[in-house]
C-alpha cells in the first residue's frame, strides 16, 4: 500500500472509529515515538541519558565471575576486582571480540579468556602475553589498545555508572543528603526487570490515578484475591480516586504530582510524588491509611527506570525501611531484592516466592519472554498488577493511539519536559545546566516527595469538597517550594509549621 493509501486509512480511522464494530478503522498501528523511546548510542534520548548517573546492577550480582549487562543498548560486563574496585567494561574484547563475561577477574582488572589480555577498570591494557623475546613488540601493542570502560561505584547495594563523555561527568545527586530523612531508616536495594520500553515504566510513576483501579480488590476476578497486592497492603485510601494537581518544579527539571483523596470524613490525604529528569522518581509511603494526622512524611521508595534496550528496562533503587517511614510496620525487608519487592505483589514479573518458587540470579526471565507463557499467567489475569498493565501496552507503547483524560496530565507533562530537555528547549534541564544546579546545591537537592494527612471535616457540599481537595493539593506543593532553600530538620519544621497553619486557616474559614 502506498503512502496515500495509508494516509486515507488513517483519516478514515479518525473519522469512523466510533462506529459500532468499527475495528477495521482502527486496525493499523502507527510507529512508536523514537525521540523518547530509543536509547542507543547516537540517539537523541540515548545521548541525553548518558549524561546522568544510573544504577546498572545490584552489588549482589558481582560475584567471583563477571556479570553480563545490557544498559542503554550497550553490551557490558561488570565485576569487582581483587582490590575491591568496580569495573564496567564493554563486553567484547578490543582484541578479537570475545566476551569478557567469560574472563577471569584479576587482583587488578580482568583478563580475557581468549588470549589472556588483562584490562584495568579504566580500560587500560595492563598485559599482553607476547612470546618470550618479543616483549618490546608486545609493549607497543599494549599501549595501542584500550578497552571501552565507564566509571562506576557502589552505594547501598547498588552499582552506579556514568556512561557519558568523561570530561563532562556530573555530580552524583545525594537527594536530601543521603536519601533518608529519619533516624533508623535503611536503604534496601532492589532490581526488577521489565519486558518493555523504559518510558511506559516511568509513565506509571507519574500516573498516580491508577491505584484506584489496578490496586483495588474490586478489580480482581471472582475470589482470586491475593491479600497483599490490593488495597496497597491494607491502605484502602488508595482505592479512592484522587484529585490530581501537577506542577513542574526545580525550573523544569522535575514534576510534582499531588493527589488529594478522602481517607474518611475527618481526614484528607495529600500524597506528593516527585519525578526527576530523565528517569528518576521518589515515592511517598504507599501503605498510609490516611486516618491519622501526619504532616511531611517522606520517602517510601526511590527508583530509577533504566533502559536495557529499546524493548526492555529495569526498575532499580531502594526501598526505605524502618520506623521513620513504615509507621504501620507492614514492610518485609526479606522480600526486597533481586526480582522481588515487598510492598506490592504484581509489581514485578515474578510473584511471591512462596507461591511460585524462589528465583535465583540465573533464573531471571530472558529478554523478550512471552509473558503469556508464564506458569502464573492465569493468576495474573485474575489479579493483574503494575507489571501486567505496563508490559501489555506493547513492547514499546504507541503514544499516537492514546486517548488521555485530565488525570493523565502528569505523564504527558513529564514527557514534554523530557522532550524539551532532549531537544535543548528546556534549557534548565540540559546536562550542563543540570550538573551546575547540583553543584549549586552541594549535590544535595530537596525532594517534593511527601505524604500528608490533614484533620479536616468533609465539605458540606460536593462543590465545597472539590474546592478543598484542589486547594490543599496546590498549597502543599507551594509550601514545599517555599522551603526549597532550607535543609534537613529546619526545612521539615518549616513545612510542618506552614501546613499546620494551612489546616487552621481552612478550619477558621469553614467556621466563619
Amino acid at each position: 500500500m502506498n503512502t496515500r493509501d495509508k494516509t486515507t486509512h488513517a483519516e478514515d480511522s479518525t473519522e469512523k472509529k466510533l462506529v459500532p464494530f468499527g475495528g477495521y478503522y482502527a486496525n493499523r498501528v502507527p510507529g512508536h515515538d523514537p525521540e523518547l523511546t530509543e536509547c542507543g548510542p547516537g540517539t537523541p534520548l540515548g545521548e541525553y541519558m548518558r549524561r546522568f548517573w544510573h544504577p546498572v546492577c545490584m552489588s549482589m550480582e558481582l560475584t567471583d565471575t563477571p556479570r553480563f549487562l545490557k544498559i542503554l543498548g550497550e553490551e557490558l560486563v561488570a565485576f569487582r576486582d581483587g582490590a575491591g574496585r568496580i569495573g564496567l567494561l564493554h563486553a567484547h574484547c578490543v582484541h578479537r571480540g570475545a566476551s569478557l563475561e567469560y574472563g577471569k577477574i584479576e587482583h587488578n582488572g580482568i583478563s580475557c579468556c581468549y588470549h589472556g589480555m588483562v584490562f584495568d577498570i579504566d580500560g587500560t591494557c595492563l598485559r599482553v602475553p607476547f612470546p618470550q623475546g618479543e616483549e618490546e613488540e608486545g609493549e607497543r601493542y599494549r599501549c595501542s589498545i584500550r578497552q571501552g570502560a565507564y566509571k562506576a561505584f557502589e552505594r547501598h547495594g547498588l552499582v552506579f555508572a556514568y556512561m557519558g563523555p568523561p570530561d563532562q561527568e556530573p555530580p552524583f545527586p545525594e537527594w536530601e543528603s543521603n536519601f533518608t530523612v529519619a533516624e533508623g531508616d535503611e536503604l534496601v536495594p532492589y532490581s526488577n526487570f521489565q519486558h518493555c520500553n523504559w518510558l511506559q515504566v516511568q509513565d506509571n510513576s507519574a500516573d498516580n490515578y491508577h491505584t484506584m483501579a489496578l490496586h483495588a480488590k474490586r478489580q480482581v476476578t471472582g475470589e482470586h484475591y491475593q491479600g497483599t497486592t490490593f488495597d496497597e497492603v491494607g491502605a484502602a485510601s488508595m482505592e479512592v480516586p484522587p484529585d490530581m494537581h501537577f506542577m513542574p518544579v526545580h525550573q523544569g527539571r522535575g514534576l510534582a504530582a499531588a493527589g488529594a483523596r478522602r481517607a474518611d470524613d475527618g481526614h484528607m490525604f495529600i500524597r506528593v510524588q516527585h519525578q526527576v529528569l530523565p528517569n528518576f522518581s521518589l515515592h511517598a509511603y504507599t501503605s498510609e491509611d490516611g486516618k491519622k494526622k501526619k504532616l511531611f512524611s517522606r520517602f517510601h521508595m526511590i527508583r530509577w527506570t533504566v533502559p536495557v534496550d529499546d524493548q526492555n528496562s529495569k526498575m532499580m533503587g531502594w526501598r526505605v525501611m524502618g520506623p521513620g517511614i513504615d509507621t504501620r510496620g507492614v514492610g518485609d525487608k526479606g522480600m526486597v531484592g533481586y526480582e522481588t519487592i515487598d510492598f506490592l505483589e504484581g509489581q514485578v514479573s515474578m510473584r511471591r516466592p512462596e507461591r511460585f518458587g524462589q528465583y535465583e540470579l540465573k533464573d531471571m526471565p530472558p529478554i523478550h519472554t512471552d509473558h503469556r507463557t508464564r506458569a502464573n499467567y492465569k493468576d495474573c489475569q485474575y489479579a493483574p498488577g503494575d507489571y501486567e498493565a505496563i508490559i501489555s501496552q506493547r513492547p514499546i507503547a504507541v503514544h499516537a493511539l492514546e486517548n488521555p483524560t485530565k488525570f493523565d496530565a502528569g505523564l504527558y507533562m513529564f514527557r514534554k519536559l523530557l522532550r524539551d530537555a532532549v531537544r535543548g528547549s528546556n534549557p534548565n534541564a540540559g546536562p550542563e545546566q543540570f550538573a551546575q544546579w547540583l553543584r549549586d546545591c552541594a549535590g544535595q537537592p530537596n525532594s517534593y516527595c511527601s505524604g500528608n494527612v490533614f484533620e479536616l471535616p468533609v465539605g458540606r457540599t460536593t462543590e465545597e469538597e472539590v474546592t478543598l481537595r484542589r486547594l490543599l493539593a496546590k498549597q502543599v506543593v507551594a509550601i514545599i517550594t517555599e522551603a526549597d532553600k532550607l535543609q534537613g530538620k529546619e526545612r521539615a519544621a518549616f513545612v510542618q509549621t506552614k501546613m499546620e497553619a494551612l489546616q487552621q486557616d481552612v478550619l477558621a474559614k469553614r467556621n466563619a
